[in-house]
């Protein structure tokens, strides 16, 4: 059975719940997605416990959200790992990302820095509470 996404990728710079659960949506519809999680532990939700539950050491809430998804550790900081993660969004159709205002810009990972990379991907960010107000640098 082929599906609509089927040929897709997804790069997910997500941690947490809304963007892991919006790239969960693309991998159902067939989507391959990439997960980019840091090299010192991974996805902050592995250690999120809504339970005493864990598969494989993780929380139950990280494999519902994150299930089948392919992992890539990567360290923000190396710019050798920049270079690689800004090849692999060479080769991708769809990024996700849901950092803080301001840090995807500091990476080098904005919006005009991806799109000169990469000119027919498909860029969207996730906030907590938008690019502007009183509480934009919160964590959502």
């Amino acid at each position: 059975m082929t599906l609509p996404l089927d040929g897709i990728l997804v790069v997910d710079l997500c941690q947490f719940l809304s963007g892991p659960y919006a790239s969960l949506r693309l991998q159902d519809l067939g989507a391959r997605v990439i997960k980019i999680e840091r090299p010192d532990g991974g996805d902050l939700s592995r250690r999120l416990y809504l339970s005493d539950t864990e598969i494989g050491g993780d929380s139950t809430i990280f494999h519902a959200i994150n299930r089948s998804k392919e992992s890539l550790a990567l360290d923000l900081k190396d710019p050798a790992d920049i270079g690689a993660l800004k090849k692999l969004l060479g080769k991708a159709d769809v990024m996700l990302q849901n950092f803080r205002p301001g840090v995807i810009e500091r990476l080098g990972l904005d919006y005009d820095s991806v799109k000169a990379i990469n000119p027919g991907i498909v860029y969207a960010s996730i906030t907590g509470y938008g690019e502007d107000g009183p509480w934009v640098q919160r964590p959502g």
